[in-house]
């Protein structure tokens, strides 16, 4: 089994920063994907940002790419998602998961298993 729990969420003005983190434990075999996810009210959760943790490989969905970074801390079990240039349309409440297997889509989510409970992200203009 896999636990994540998420952290950083928060309100912060168009234009700012919001740093996400993502802490895991359990079967480091089952999360060899990490992703980011997102679900805004009355939308469908979409992937945001995914790390492959054993070669740091990262892929991003293209309205997050040049402003969302993913990153990891092994030593820490730690995924985090940098989220920079923040605008209105990024609020949504954010999901880490993970996957043993992300090869049929780095960004899909049906190929990720385990999820945490979410965190809140609420961008103003």
């Amino acid at each position: 089994q896999v636990q994540l729990v998420e952290s950083g969420g928060g309100s912060v003005q168009a234009g700012g920063s919001l740093r996400l983190s993502c802490t895991a434990s359990g079967d480091t075999a089952r999360r060899v994907c990490m992703g980011w996810f997102r679900q805004a009210p009355g939308k469908e959760r979409e992937g945001v940002a995914s790390i492959i943790t054993l070669d740091g490989g990262t892929y991003y969905a293209d309205s997050v790419k040049g402003r969302f970074t993913i990153s990891q801390d092994n030593t820490k079990n730690t995924v985090y998602l940098q989220m920079n240039s923040l605008k209105d349309e990024d609020t949504a409440m954010y999901y880490c998961a993970a996957a043993k297997d992300c090869s049929g889509g780095y960004l899909l989510i049906s190929e990720y298993l385990y999820w945490g409970q979410g965190t809140q992200v609420m961008v103003s203009s």
